[in-house]
């Protein structure tokens, strides 16, 4: 079974996840970046991520040479946004179709999960979408505990 991550981060942490379970997977590995970088401070950022959430705003992203027809497992991570996966992930499975693949989401977030993986779902609709990895994050400092990620990534083997 060939696997993929695909992946958004906006802090870092998400990335750094990203490339734990595809180093530990040895799965292929692919971020998603917006044309647009976010700028501003923290809270400003946080505003504007509000608003894009709110009105189903899409950013640009940038475009990723990928194949996923070749991939069976594909590993969706994101930071979550106003309880649910940033709107740069939005906009990549708007664009891309994970018609009949097996979906694995994690989401990096500081207490507020929401409904990021209920979302997941709805927007996977066409796929098997299994169990999500919640990771909680006090800033740059990881609270869940290895055990969790080490076990959930050994389900997807």
């Amino acid at each position: 079974m060939k696997t993929i991550v695909v992946y958004y981060s906006y802090t870092g942490n998400t990335k750094k996840i990203a490339e734990q379970i595809a180093k530990t997977l040895k799965a292929d590995i692919v971020e998603i970046e917006t044309e647009n970088a976010y700028t501003g401070n923290y809270n400003s950022v946080v505003d504007q991520g509000k608003k894009e959430v709110e009105t189903g705003f899409m950013p640009k992203i940038k475009p990723i040479s990928l194949d996923l027809e070749k991939y069976d497992i594909i590993i969706l991570g994101s930071p979550v946004w106003w309880y649910t996966f940033a709107p740069a992930m939005k906009t990549f499975l708007n664009e891309n179709s994970l018609k009949n693949k097996t979906v694995y989401p994690f989401a990096t977030n500081a207490g507020w999960l929401g409904h990021t993986f209920k979302d997941f779902e709805n927007a996977c609709k066409d796929c098997t979408v299994r169990d999500g990895l919640n990771l909680e994050f006090e800033g740059k400092n990881l609270l869940t505990p290895q055990h969790v990620i080490s076990k959930w990534i050994e389900n997807i083997k």
